[in-house]
């Protein structure tokens, strides 16, 4: 089933520039598809995300997974990590679990597009094209964004356009 729709753009591309610094991981790369470990209907496990220099006055991490490609008209929030303190540059795999038990101290998710507040793995229609995943690391410059659980990732987002820094942005495919 590819459901003929246009690809949508860089979602990033939408809003106003900030620097750029480097997230990697040992479990997806850029353009490439995604173990099926991290798909909802595999293992649902969050990747191992690691990234480095964050600019000067970096006070804390937001951690988004956003799939532009979902046939929604606003797309799909995977994943919302809100305040990671500044000393952390590094989510292990699965530090995505219910209840934040893999996240270090003060971060948590807030709720995703499936309703949890976790990470929740890819999931396309079943025979629909590759899908984008872009997992994004927002250096923000306040400690705290003010948000809690229950913000939505729209929400989120909006306040991060006041406080975002730089991002760090890969963006691994998915396909049913």
């Amino acid at each position: 089933m590819n459901l003929d729709r246009p690809v949508a753009p860089d979602p990033y591309e939408l809003l106003p520039k900030v620097p750029a610094f480097t997230l990697g991981s040992d479990a997806v790369s850029e353009g490439q598809p995604m173990p099926a470990a991290h798909a909802y209907a595999g293992d649902n496990v969050s990747p191992h995300l690691g990234w480095q220099g964050a600019p000067e006055g970096t006070r804390s991490y937001v951690v988004t997974c956003f799939d532009p490609d979902a046939p929604t008209p606003s797309g799909f929030w995977h994943w919302v990590v809100v305040d990671l303190p500044r000393s952390v540059a590094e989510l292990p795999a699965n530090a995505g679990r219910e209840g934040g038990v893999g996240l270090p101290p003060g971060a948590f998710h807030c709720r995703n597009d499936y309703g949890s507040q976790a990470y929740g793995g890819a999931a396309p229609p079943e025979g629909d094209r590759p899908h984008r995943y872009y997992f994004v690391v927002h250096a923000v410059d306040v400690e705290k964004l003010g948000v809690d659980r229950d913000t939505s990732p729209a929400a989120v987002s909006f306040n991060l356009l006041s406080h975002t820094l730089a991002r760090a942005v890969l963006t691994p495919t998915y396909q049913a």
